[in-house]
Order: structure tokens, then sequence, then C-alpha cells
């Protein structure tokens, strides 16, 4: 009987799997309109990462500014960007160092910590983004940072949970590659006379 832990050679696929997952929900919160979006009807305002829009409570057509216009939209785009691009590249190095048989760790740390970078510019968007959204564009109604906003931060989330474990997996070296022995433990010893 073997047991498959986290750090079981068999489940290394489990954080590159992660790190496509934080990946989707990237390009979800990039991609998403929700932003900021009106709490409820009448919907008249809802924003992107990239624009925001409103419209007149009768009106079925959108008026969209870009936030690229602002300095501050422009610095929360980019950085989340960057944070998502080397997610990217940090994915494409994850699946080549799991692939290859002999595991450097080293070069798996060093994935962990490109990950905390990752984390730190996601971050910074997604703290820039609110902050300076509420200072300058006018709001109308009740209004709330909504489900593609959630999205940033839940990828987030699984980033720094990654880099946590891409930068310890080199303690359990000898676990991961398969070079120790399982240890049994018998509950008492008249079920195993022979360990005595």
């Amino acid at each position: 009987m073997v047991v498959c832990g986290l750090a079981c050679w068999r489940c290394r696929w489990l954080l590159p799997l992660l790190l496509g997952l934080a990946i989707i929900m990237g390009i979800i919160a990039l991609a998403g309109r929700g932003w900021l979006e009106s709490e409820s009807a009448p919907y008249v305002q809802q924003a992107s990462l990239w624009e925001s829009c409103t419209r007149g409570e009768e009106d079925l057509n959108w008026s969209c500014e870009s936030l690229m216009d602002y300095g501050w939209g422009r610095a929360a785009a980019a950085t989340y960007l960057v944070g998502f691009v080397i997610l990217v590249i940090c994915f494409a190095l994850a699946v080549i160092a799991f692939s290859i048989e002999i595991l450097r760790f080293n070069f798996v740390r060093g994935i962990g910590g490109l990950l905390f970078v990752v984390a730190a510019f996601q971050i910074i968007g997604l703290v820039i983004y609110p902050v300076k959204f509420t200072e300058e564009i006018p709001l109308t109604g009740d209004n709330m940072f909504s489900w593609a906003y959630g999205f940033g931060w839940a990828s987030t989330v699984v980033v720094i949970g990654c880099a946590f474990f891409f930068c310890c997996l080199p303690n359990w070296e000898d676990e991961v590659l398969g070079n120790i022995k399982p240890t049994y433990y018998y509950s008492s010893p008249e079920r195993a006379p022979y360990l005595n």
C-alpha cells in the first residue's frame, strides 16, 4: 500500500495543474467586463480592466471610455499583465521541470521565486484599480467590484500558494524522487511480532 502525498513523484503534476488553473482565472480577469458593476437594477455601470461603461436607466446602449487614458489605468493594466505574462512563463518552466527525469531542485525553487514576483505585480494592479477608479471615475448608483475582479484575486491567491510549495519542494527531495523507503507504523506489537 503506497499513499500518494503532496511530495510524491507521481503527484508532481499537481503544481503545474494549479498554475494552469491560475492562468485560466487570469484570462477571465483580463477579458471579463465584471471588474465593477451596478449592484442592483437598473444596471447602469460596468467596467473592465480596460474601460468603464455607463448607460441611462432607459437606454440600452453602453457609453464606454477607455481607462488607458488615465495613468493609473495604464499602471493597473500593465502590472497585472506583466504578472500574467511571467505566470505563463512559470507554467512553461514548471512543465519542463517536472517532465525531465532528473529534477533540478534549484530550478524549482527559482520558479517559486518568480511566482512571488507574479503575485507582487498582480497585487499592485489589483490594489491600484479600485482605489483610483473610485477616486477618479464618477459612479452612478450602488456599485460593487464583481466576478472578474474576484477571478483576478483568486488567480493571485493560487499563485501565492504555488510559490510557497515550489520554494519548499526541495526540502522533500528524497520523497519526491522516491529515494526513501516508506515507513509503516503499527498500533501494537501483537499485530507485528516480527518487528521485535
